[in-house]
């Protein structure tokens, strides 16, 4: 590792920082030797939010109803946390969720299908590695809180099967 900040590598690791913004990269890491004793090793990263979304709920409210029922929606949704309901199942991994086999195939599941135990819900991609992801236990699947290709983390729900 360099003793002293090089100017040079200064201007070098904001470039990097510039680039991980501009590509919407999450992380660059970088080792650069200049010598038998004399290297730089810099890694970049930065957080990435995963978004959960619900299927969009069709209402047909008057507009003097509406603003009450936005008012309510804030409460349910803090009422019904997906990852505490005893049929979910959550990542075992951080990766990238893909619902079917490949591009243009059927998806493993659907909302409404039933599942056994063992059967392959999803995969999620780690590390260049695709994970088939199984069904913990039988029964319906009732919501997917994932869209394809999302990102999740670790312990994020999957799905729900009851």
């Amino acid at each position: 590792m360099t003793k002293k900040p090089n100017e040079n590598d200064v201007v070098f690791i904001q470039a990097l920082a510039e680039l991980l913004s501009a590509q919407d990269l999450t992380e660059i890491e970088v080792n650069r030797h200049y010598g038998e004793d004399d290297s730089l090793n810099v890694r970049i990263s930065k957080t990435q939010n995963v978004v959960q979304m619900a299927a969009p709920v069709a209402m047909a409210a008057p507009a003097a109803i509406a603003p009450v029922a936005a008012a309510a929606a804030p409460a349910a949704a803090a009422i019904e946390d997906p990852a505490s309901h005893p049929g979910a199942v959550t990542s075992p991994m951080v990766g990238t969720i893909y619902l079917q086999a490949e591009p243009g195939s059927p998806a493993f599941i659907t909302v409404g299908a039933k599942v056994a135990e063992g059967d392959t819900i999803l995969i999620i991609e780690a590390m260049k590695t695709m994970n088939q992801i199984p069904a913990p236990h039988g029964g319906t699947v009732t919501r997917i809180l994932v869209e394809d290709s999302a990102a999740v983390e670790f312990g994020s729900p999957l799905v729900i099967i009851e």
